[in-house]
């Protein structure tokens, strides 16, 4: 026991509360009808000292946000966080304290707990206190994201969201020592702040089939492919239960997300943003990181069943029997492409070009579509509701291709799909771009100072959603390893991430959606 005296005790009854300094804390010593207490002087909130409180019978008000702690039960009746208590005992007129600490584990236990009631009430300072806390302790900072994980993938309805997808990336900030301390806390804040925003309104866990069937990968992409959620949960769980994964599992995951044009490429990059978290944060985020991702792989919107990609299956099933017309082998001659045109170009080059070169002069010309976006039509309030275009139709062809290096990387037989769904988002884009737009303003001349000023520059983007911050951060990323995995298209990727970076993301446009449901109503 480290007991230490710290006041008298008549003292204490003839003033109510005294303030006592002892190995560097501050601690409030109160005096109420029920007994005598201790408790940090610093409110949890955000520090204002509790001794300039309202005491009323045990109950302690912080008179700058109104938190009131129940000095009795220690129950922090308004606000959200936990106040320190001290054991305090008396003897001989004089008071002493007892700041023993907790072991660690207890301590991290308590902490974790802390920031699952926090993510519940969307509470991000506190989220960003009880991670501070825990990095404080010794414990892993990564626990925080860990717990996260676990704690919400059943609350996701439709599984994956870009809560988790973001996450390899905000770790890139958090994980660079360059970086102080607060950016590296900042970029976990985004990522508990996110899952705690995708969960929030959730009344009721959306659980996953319990059972277990033996891995089987071509069974498995057919029962995500029926749309069959049980049918593949149960392979995933006995994929998972093996002494080492199958070596084929993630190849499985990939060519299910490649299988239609789906999503508009979200289930591709989900699944390689997933399997880089698994190997991050190690195999106790496996199997709810997965389960959410089997879930994301049904519900997706498989687009090439719509009239304007349709064509993308007769050409991923014939990849080699074109019969096309070749244009010359260079990005411009995506300009002014449909989606079907622009397959039937990737088709055409297909037998005379080896596929990581018709991906450089794809990834090219979609950075060329970035850079030269439509600003205007997409903030503008004439949109059809066909036609909603926003930035972030222009940045997830990068995002994935990006995600699409890590498929082909394990499974060259994905080129074909890859190819082609980058076909479909350049086609669907072309109408929205300005070939005359100036675009000097956006030079990079200096690739790797861009680098670093961007990266910095995530650290206070000051957007007001997290899903746009999490696309700055996807997108950067995405582009920087695009850049350097395709030299001969930086020139053109660079500038297209720095005009994206500087582009007023506009959260919501309601003029143009109220124009929209009054045209809507009048066809019905």
């Amino acid at each position: 026991m480290s007991w230490i005296d710290v006041a008298d005790e008549a003292e204490l009854r003839a003033a109510g509360r005294l303030v006592v300094r002892t190995e560097g804390r501050q601690i409030l010593l109160v005096a109420t009808d029920a007994g005598l207490f201790a408790t940090a002087n610093r409110c949890p909130h955000e520090g204002y000292p509790l001794s300039e409180g309202t005491l009323a019978g045990c109950t302690l008000t912080c008179n700058w946000h109104n938190w009131k702690f129940d000095l009795a039960s220690g129950e922090t009746l308004v606000g959200g966080d936990r106040l320190r208590r001290y054991p305090l005992r008396v003897e001989a007129g004089r008071i002493s304290i007892e700041l023993v600490e907790a072991p660690i584990e207890e301590r991290r236990t308590a902490l974790l707990d802390g920031l699952v009631q926090a993510l519940a009430d969307r509470d991000q300072q506190r989220q960003l206190r009880e991670t501070a806390r825990i990095e404080r302790l010794g414990a892993d900072p990564l626990d925080a994201v860990r717990t996260a994980i676990v704690w919400s993938h059943e609350c996701l309805e439709y599984g994956t969201t870009h809560a988790y997808a973001a996450i390899p990336d905000w770790l890139r900030l958090q994980g660079d020592p360059a970086l102080p301390a607060e950016a590296r806390l900042m970029a976990l804040g985004e990522i508990l702040g996110h899952i705690g925003d995708d969960v929030a309104g959730a009344d009721a866990k959306f659980g996953f089939w319990a059972g277990s069937a033996a891995w089987d990968a071509a069974a498995f992409r057919a029962a995500i492919e029926r749309e069959d959620e049980a049918g593949a949960v149960g392979l995933l769980r006995g994929a998972l239960a093996l002494p080492a994964w199958p070596g084929d599992l993630p190849a499985a995951l990939f060519a299910a997300a490649l299988e239609h044009y789906a999503d508009f490429g979200h289930s591709l990059i989900y699944v390689a943003q997933a399997l880089r978290l698994i190997e991050r944060l190690g195999p106790d985020v496996a199997l709810p990181l997965l389960l959410a991702l089997v879930r994301s792989l049904i519900y997706g919107q498989r687009e090439d069943l719509l009239p304007e990609f349709r064509d993308y299956r007769r050409r991923v099933d014939a990849w080699w029997e074109s019969g096309d017309q070749a244009p010359a082998f260079e990005a411009p001659s995506f300009r002014r492409t449909s989606a079907k045109q622009a397959m039937a170009i990737v088709a055409a080059w297909a037998p005379d070009h080896p596929p990581a070169a018709i991906f450089a002069v794809l990834v090219e010309a979609a950075a060329w579509q970035l850079l030269h976006a439509d600003a205007p039509f997409i903030d503008s309030t004439d949109q059809k509701l066909s036609e909603n275009v926003g930035w972030l139709d222009f940045t997830h062809a990068l995002t994935f291709a990006a995600a699409g290096l890590d498929a082909v990387a394990l499974d060259p037989s994905l080129w074909p799909a890859l190819l082609l769904q980058l076909a479909c988002f350049i086609g669907r884009n072309s109408r929205y771009v300005d070939a005359e737009l100036a675009t000097s303003d956006w030079a990079v001349p200096d690739a790797q100072a861009f680098r670093v000023q961007a990266t910095r520059g995530l650290t206070h983007h000051g957007q007001g959603r997290f899903i746009f911050s999490a696309h700055l951060a996807k997108t950067l990323f995405a582009a920087i390893e695009l850049a350097e995995a395709l030299p001969g298209a930086a020139p053109t990727i660079l500038p297209a991430i720095n005009r994206f970076l500087q582009a007023p993301l506009r959260g919501r446009n309601p003029l143009r959606n109220a124009k929209q449901m009054l045209d809507f109503v009048a066809e019905e």
